[in-house]
């Protein structure tokens, strides 16, 4: 019994590196603004990696998608085709009464 289930672990290990491998962030720089721009707006909200290490979540501009009282503020990130505008989820400034 306890070789039969090790076996299957075995079996399943490289499954779940393939399955991780092809849920890979898409990268802004391999995309044009248009690109990245329709992404986001198809999905609502998408993680995208922005560099080497670094990436965000972002959204559409008019949506529900941020968690209260975060609000979608714009922001750019590079692409093929040079900076592009795109929004994120962040909490309002707090301006004085």
């Amino acid at each position: 019994m306890i070789a039969l289930a090790a076996g299957k672990m075995l079996c399943a290990g490289p499954m779940l590196c393939t399955v991780s491998a092809a849920y890979a962030r898409p990268d802004t720089r391999a995309m044009t603004c248009e690109q990245t721009q329709t992404l986001i707006k198809s999905d609502r909200a998408v993680v995208l990696s922005t560099g080497a290490d670094t990436y965000d979540r972002f959204v559409r501009q008019f949506g529900n998608e941020c968690d209260w009282p975060e609000v979608p503020v714009s922001t750019t990130v590079p692409t093929k085709d040079g900076e592009c505008r795109v929004y994120r989820c962040e909490e309002p400034i707090n301006l004085p009464d």
